[in-house]
């Protein structure tokens, strides 16, 4: 984490710096293995429109810590954290429909990000101004 953040005010609730690494390594192996169970399931119908909105999700995803830490911009982070809230229940929708198994793997995903959401919003607000 960086000076900026160091100084920022702290929604309620705010776990130490130590438990990102951790928690995100986790998440992004579920989420590789909620992938490749998608991928190799039969009977997938929307191949083309999940992907799509996976990579809108992957880009949201990977676009959250140069805005919010780079720019230290939390309100883009938070338009950006939405979007990938958005992309995130559509997808476990998508994936439901071919593998459960796939979808089951991102609901951890959804309540970190949803905590995530709950933390950006609490930045932008006790920051704003």
């Amino acid at each position: 984490m960086n000076v900026w953040y160091a100084e920022l005010n702290r929604p309620f609730l705010t776990p130490p710096n130590w438990l990102f690494g951790p928690a995100w390594t986790t998440l992004y192996i579920m989420i590789a293995i909620a992938i490749i169970f998608y991928y190799k399931a039969s009977g997938k119908e929307q191949v083309l429109l999940t992907t799509a909105i996976l990579v809108v999700h992957l880009i949201a995803n990977f676009s959250w810590t140069p805005l919010f830490f780079g720019l230290q911009n939390p309100l883009l982070a938070l338009l950006d954290i939405l979007i990938l809230d958005v992309t995130l229940l559509v997808l476990i929708y998508l994936f439901w429909q071919a593998s459960t198994v796939a979808s089951l793997l991102l609901i951890p995903y959804l309540l970190w990000v949803s905590f995530a959401t709950y933390l950006n919003a609490g930045f932008y607000w006790l920051n704003r101004g």
